[in-house]
């Protein structure tokens, strides 16, 4: 099963969440949670027993009435990996509006999947101005022209105004 978790952030939170699914009899296989502007956020992947399913619903409800909007997906435990190679993305630059937009537009037009990305922005050291970091996990299609969506990372990062590296990575 896969799990959205939003609500306010608190003290104890994740913890609540693990203790319903441990109860329950399930096992928490992979996370990604994190604070964003004073809410928590996060998605979850757990393995549960069928003849549990019900009663977890049920528990999580509760959690609901916490002030949490949980969603449960029954995730697909047969789907296959996405084809293709794997491909790293960093971009660092000055924030401005547009940035991702003109990235992962540039990413769909080569049918690239972006399978993890996280950013934030920080204070750039010595003049405290917004600095913009992203960091993209990617899968790039077999017959990807690579190249190709170099050259238009790069002038997208010129235009931009961001330093991008990419690079192709070993497959795991």
């Amino acid at each position: 099963m896969v799990m959205t978790i939003i609500g306010p952030d608190r003290t104890g939170l994740v913890e609540s969440v693990a203790r319903v699914v441990a109860d329950h009899g399930g096992n928490w296989l992979e996370s990604r949670m994190s604070r964003l502007g004073g809410e928590f956020a996060g998605i979850l992947r757990i393995e549960l027993p069928a003849d549990k399913r019900t009663a977890l619903l049920e528990a999580l409800k509760n959690l609901q009435g916490q002030g949490l909007t949980i969603v449960v997906s029954p995730g697909d435990p047969a789907a296959p990996a996405t084809p293709g190679r794997p491909a790293g993305l960093d971009i660092v630059g000055h924030d401005r509006p547009g940035i991702v937009r003109e990235i992962t537009s540039a990413l769909a037009r080569a049918q690239v999947n972006v399978e993890d990305f996280s950013s934030e922005c920080v204070s750039a050291p010595m003049s405290g101005e917004p600095l913009f970091q992203a960091h993209a996990r990617l899968q790039l299609p077999d017959g990807c022209n690579v190249a190709g969506l170099k050259t238009e990372l790069e002038k997208i990062a010129g235009d931009l105004l961001v330093d991008i590296s990419f690079a192709e990575l070993a497959a795991k």
